[in-house]
């Protein structure tokens, strides 16, 4: 009897030292946005432009779509292709976009609530080359850096899920069916599935490369996330370079927005080079994409304590 009473103490003692056992954290740099690499991302941004301009649909889209996402799988996310054919003024046209998660193996793999956003593809010229350094360009660079940031803290990682839009560009102007194709299919697809619900919010890189870096909010931006981004500029002590713009902007946020998902466009859109030849690497810094890079870490790195 006394042997069955200490065995029984013993377990009961166990169970309470194993209930007083702190829970498992998230494991990582604590500031994780002192680990974004502008020069890194930079040279995401030269391999890309390497390819040569990367309308969809054509070689150097599908070389870009190659190397994003074997970047992506060698920080250990996991890549699908979301492929899909729309009308456009030139006839169907099949664009792809990828859409990257991490599924974190030493915690409990949570569902994204979070979406990272940018486009790869570059505008259609006929008679110019045009390489979309910064436009198609930049934001890549910035998101495969923190791809490779994020994978650094395993659970937000995988509280994050990574967008890169096909056919953001239009072919002749902006309208409700020429231009935004991958992020119009994808949102559509959200609301389809009923699982807008599923993502708190958002960030969309575009235009973000510029030496003369002036990210400019639009002026619709959801307003608790403008002031945590200015909030995270402040703190890193870059807060001159975030403004408003004069207005709204149409880009890959707008499809986003309309079915229920605040998503915060950072872009510099004076950007005097934009769609023309001139968007070249030597109008972009590892400084400009540093900065960006590290406001937007610090930004979703936060995120858990709202």
């Amino acid at each position: 009897m006394r042997r069955a009473f200490l065995l029984l103490f013993g377990l009961l003692l166990a169970a309470c030292d194993g209930a007083s056992e702190p829970a498992k954290k998230d494991v990582g740099p604590a500031k994780l946005w002192e680990e974004f690499s502008g020069e890194k991302a930079l040279s995401h941004v030269a391999k890309l432009v390497e390819f040569g301009p990367r309308p969809p649909g054509t070689e150097a889209i599908q070389k870009s779509r190659a190397y994003i996402a074997e970047e992506l799988k060698a920080y250990g996310w996991t890549v699908t292709p979301q492929s899909f054919t729309d009308i456009t003024p030139r006839g169907p046209m099949t664009f792809v976009n990828l859409i990257a998660t991490f599924e974190d193996t030493t915690f409990k793999k949570p569902t994204p609530t979070f979406l990272l956003c940018s486009h790869y593809d570059t505008k259609v010229f006929e008679t110019e080359t045009f390489v979309g350094a910064n436009d198609g360009g930049s934001s890549n660079g910035i998101l495969l850096e923190m791809a490779r940031v994020l994978a650094l803290r395993p659970a937000l990682a995988a509280k994050m899920q990574l967008v890169f839009f096909d056919g953001e560009e239009a072919y002749v102007e902006f309208t409700q069916t020429d231009g935004l194709y991958g992020s119009r299919h994808f949102a559509k697809t959200l609301a389809s599935d009923r699982t807008p619900h599923q993502f708190r919010g958002g960030i969309l890189f575009d235009m973000v490369g510029d030496r003369d870096l002036k990210i400019t909010l639009p002026t619709d931006s959801p307003a608790d996330m403008t002031l945590g981004i200015f909030a995270a500029a402040k703190a890193l002590e870059v807060r001159d370079h975030f403004t408003y713009s004069t207005g709204g902007i149409l880009d890959d946020h707008t499809p986003l927005n309309a079915i229920g998902i605040p998503v915060i466009d950072l872009i510099d859109f004076d950007y005097p080079p934009w769609h023309t030849p001139r968007d070249t690497m030597d109008k972009l810094s590892a400084e400009s994409l540093g900065i960006v890079g590290k406001v937007a870490t610090r930004y979703v790195s936060e995120l858990p304590a709202k």
